[in-house]
C-alpha cells in the first residue's frame, strides 16, 4: 500500500510538472486554465487519488530551494481499520528508517494526507530520535492542520531542517 501511495503521488506530482512543460509548447489556452485551476480539499479521506492530486499541486507550488530531482513525498492514510494502521506502521518504519540514515542537503521531505493528526504523528514520532543538525540543507514540508504545525515545528526544529507549513 505504501508503494502505491509513493506511486500515486509521484504520477500527481509529475502530472502537475508535465503541465508546466506542457504549457510552454504554447498549445494554448485549456492548458493554462488547467495549470491554474486550484484543487480543492477533497472530502473524502479514502479517495486516494483526489488527495494525490491535491497534495501534488501543494508540493508543486513549494520546491523552491530543492534541488534534487523530485521530492520524497509521503502521503499518510487517513483511518483505523487493521489495514491502514498496517500501512501507516510500515510508513512510519520506512521514514523512521530515512531519519537514521540522513538526508543530504537540497532534497525535500513531504508529509500530507487526509487525517493531519494522524501525519503529524508519524513525522513526531519518525523525528523524535534525530540528531541535532542532522538535516541542515533539507526542506521538510508538513501538510496539515494549523493545529498541528506546532508540535511538528518542535520536533523538526533540532534538526535544523529548513520547515515548511502549509494549511490544509
Amino acid at each position: 500500500m505504501r508503494k502505491l501511495t509513493l506511486i500515486a503521488t509521484a504520477l500527481a506530482l509529475t502530472g502537475c510538472l508535465a503541465l508546466s512543460a506542457c504549457n510552454k509548447s504554447g498549445d494554448g489556452q485549456e492548458q493554462a486554465q488547467q495549470q491554474t485551476q486550484k484543487l480543492t480539499k477533497p472530502t473524502d479521506p479514502t479517495d486516494t487519488k483526489a488527495w494525490s492530486a491535491y497534495l501534488g499541486q501543494i508540493v508543486q507550488a513549494n520546491l523552491q530551494g530543492m534541488s534534487a530531482p523530485q521530492p520524497y513525498a509521503y502521503m499518510v492514510p487517513a483511518g483505523d481499520d487493521d489495514a491502514t494502521k498496517d500501512a501507516r506502521d510500515r510508513q512510519l518504519s520506512n521514514v523512521q528508517d530515512t531519519v537514521a540514515r540522513g538526508v543530504l542537503p537540497g532534497n525535500m521531505l513531504v508529509f500530507g494526507g487526509p487525517d493531519s493528526g494522524k501525519t503529524a504523528d508519524l513525522v513526531t514520532t519518525a523525528f523524535k530520535d534525530a540528531k541535532p543538525g542532522s538535516f541542515k540543507g533539507v526542506i521538510v514540508l508538513f501538510i496539515g492542520d494549523k493545529a498541528d504545525e506546532q508540535r511538528v515545528d518542535d520536533v523538526l526544529k533540532p534538526t535544523n531542517a529548513t520547515i515548511r507549513f502549509v494549511a490544509m
